[in-house]
């Protein structure tokens, strides 16, 4: 156990160690223009008002100034992520980064909020706004890995006997232990939820609700949150992303639980904002006292540096800074006891459970959704403070991104959510029926990945687009000679041809189902590639087609990643791959494809060389399974000849 641990901490050090040198490289040799369309970058930008928020940070609008729509840049700016803010005189000059340590806050379109330390800060940004070019670029993000090393070496040594208990019931020997409860009538969920919301229930150390996709997992989870809470105060619902962690609040504050957001919510919706504990903080009664207060203290502070101010004026700044101080806590002590005293539910990222705000708090039960997504020394920072944890999700699905090949070769993406239901299997509830797809869809996920154990609900069994459709296509371009490239700039793989093909398979079955319809029954499609380089390529095909105007807000273009815990009536994947060696590199990753098929709804479209895919034994009968329960479309030169029409 301790090795495993050592182990985990060993592996998080060459991640740690290769994404540093992997920006330091970045920042050295790329320029300005390759970051922007890296998406690490935003220049030039424009600086505007500067404001404190609730938690007496100084914020700075900043708008990115670049012209025209920009909807191939993957920019990666969200809340939480450090920044550092550059000047050149040149587009092509190397940048000179200040050396300030900021934050973004919020993320609203071409605007961004980002915490600056001082105002001296905000006055250079406007100056350099004005005088010359300014940027900002994403900084090294070292604060979540000092955060899950940091875990990881409080639960190897940890003394507090209910963590090592939790410990050794989760990587070590011991069982866990169910209490035995009557069984709760829960009349509209199905037999699989009801049971699983009951193995939440009876836990004493840990659950797993194992959610395939389309079985409501969502749905069971909040339903066991509010069991949860008929029996305990407060819990502490967590998950890998701010998107997911806002996706679960929603729900529970439709559900009308109190919940209390802590951290930076990537989007933040109207049902959520008022959540949010920045915004409840600004709302509380004696904020305005507080307000007041800090802005008296500033003045103070600033009278005691002023070089104007008599020694007299000093003195009574500083014996009334003091006194400032004090209330100013005071305050802060109580707005804070009061948000948490009012919450049913603590909401946060599992990296935002070390914040500040969570200090010293502890909570009976933490729930961690999407925990198959999450590195395992991340769950454990929330683990930390709790008494019993329950595990959400789908370790068949994504798993986490590791970006160092070793690592993840030594095991960095195996999840703690994995590896528990893997030697503790009386600690899972696989959820049984799907809400989702047509059945001929979902039974080839069922096969290969849930040992056949899935049924389709019976509105979604049979449902199709058109009467007698079918319900899945494999268009084989093994014929066509489509050849794969490799983008320089990214390293991502396209394939042009293929791109092209789907684009026009795209618009003859709309055609086929006319556009008036798809407006009136509101029917969407979504375009996944694997490859981030082919997303850019089809949303730039899916941009330029006339035909696909009026609809386009009906179509959506995005990587695998992109589509975790989306769906759409149709999907069409373009899966680049072509070549005589049969090989396959990021395909070879079977839960990103898992999740890829089972985002349609009624309509599968795949696009891709059966020849060269083939040599895969998931691909070989993902092939035969299309050909057995939909159609297998060989395109012939001939017939592909007006692909490019």
């Amino acid at each position: 156990m301790r090795q495993h641990l050592n182990i985990q901490e060993h592996l998080l050090k060459l991640e740690y160690e290769f994404e540093k040198k992997e920006y330091e490289e970045m920042s050295r040799q790329a320029g300005i223009q390759r970051r922007i369309r890296q998406g690490k970058c935003l220049y030039p930008i424009s600086g505007g008002r500067t404001f404190y928020n609730a938690l007496n940070q100084l914020v700075i609008e900043v708008f990115n100034d670049m012209e025209g729509d920009q909807p191939d840049r993957e920019a990666e700016f969200e809340p939480g992520r450090p920044v550092a803010f550059f000047r050149t005189e040149d587009d092509h000059e190397r940048p000179i980064f200040f050396t300030w340590s900021c934050m973004v806050s919020r993320v609203d379109g071409q605007r961004l909020l980002i915490t600056i330390p001082n105002t001296q800060a905000a006055e250079t940004i406007r100056q350099y706004a004005r005088t010359s070019h300014l940027g900002v670029q994403l900084s090294f993000d070292a604060t979540s890995h000092h955060v899950m090393r940091e875990a990881i070496h409080k639960v190897s040594t940890t003394d507090n006997p209910r963590l090592q208990h939790l410990r050794n019931v989760l990587i070590g020997s011991e069982q866990p232990s169910f209490r035995t409860e009557q069984p709760l009538p829960f009349p509209w969920l199905n037999q699989s939820q009801q049971k699983a919301v009951m193995k939440v229930i009876c836990a004493r150390e840990v659950a797993i609700v194992h959610g395939p996709p389309g079985t409501g997992k969502t749905t069971t989870l909040v339903e066991a949150i509010g069991e949860t809470l008929r029996r305990e105060t407060q819990v502490l619902v967590c998950a890998q992303s701010n998107a997911a962690v806002d996706w679960i609040a929603e729900q529970l504050l439709a559900r009308g639980i109190s919940v209390l957001r802590v951290g930076n919510p990537m989007r933040v919706s109207d049902s959520l904002l008022d959540a949010t504990y920045e915004r409840r903080y600004e709302s509380h009664p004696d904020y305005t006292e507080l307000w007041a207060i800090r802005k008296a203290e500033r003045e103070a502070i600033a009278k005691l540096s002023s070089r104007n101010a008599s020694a007299t004026e000093r003195r009574a700044a500083g014996s009334q800074l003091g006194k400032l101080r004090n209330r100013r806590t005071e305050l802060e002590i109580r707005i804070n006891e009061d948000l948490f005293a009012q919450s049913r539910v603590i909401a946060c990222t599992l990296i935002g459970t070390a914040s500040r705000v969570l200090e010293r708090k502890h909570f009976s039960t933490l729930f961690i959704d999407e925990a198959a997504q999450a590195f395992e020394a991340a769950c454990w920072a929330a683990i930390i403070k709790a008494d019993r944890v329950i595990l959400a999700g789908d370790h068949c699905q994504l798993p986490p991104t590791v970006k160092c090949r070793e690592a993840e070769m030594q095991g960095l993406s195996h999840t703690l959510m994995q590896k528990v239901a893997k030697e503790k299997p009386t600690c899972v509830e696989l959820l049984t029926v799907q809400y989702r797809m047509h059945q001929d869809i979902m039974r080839f996920s069922s096969d290969w990945f849930y040992q056949g154990r899935l049924t389709a609900a019976p509105e979604v069994a049979l449902r199709t687009v058109f009467p007698l459709d079918t319900p899945m296509v494999w268009i084989d371009t093994s014929k066509l000679g489509f050849e794969e490239q490799l983008n320089p700039l990214s390293q991502s793989r396209l394939n042009t041809s293929e791109g092209l093909l789907l684009v026009k398979t795209l618009r003859d079955y709309i055609r086929q189902l006319g556009i008036d319809r798809m407006l009136r029954e509101r029917i969407d499609f979504g375009i996944i590639s694997p490859y981030k380089s082919q997303v850019q390529l089809l949303r730039k095909l899916v941009r330029q087609s006339s035909f696909l105007q009026p609809i386009r807000h009906q179509i959506t273009v995005n990587t695998v990643d992109g589509f975790q815990g989306q769906e759409r009536d149709v999907i069409l994947i373009s899966m680049v791959r072509g070549n005589d060696e049969g090989r396959i590199g990021f395909l070879n990753d079977l839960r990103r494809m898992n999740v890829a098929i089972t985002r349609a709804r009624m309509k599968l479209i795949v696009l891709g060389d059966a020849s060269t895919l083939s040599h895969h034994s998931f691909y070989h009968r993902l092939v035969e399974h299309i050909t057995e329960h939909g159609e297998l479309r060989v395109e012939q030169p001939d017939d592909a000849a007006g692909h490019n029409a």
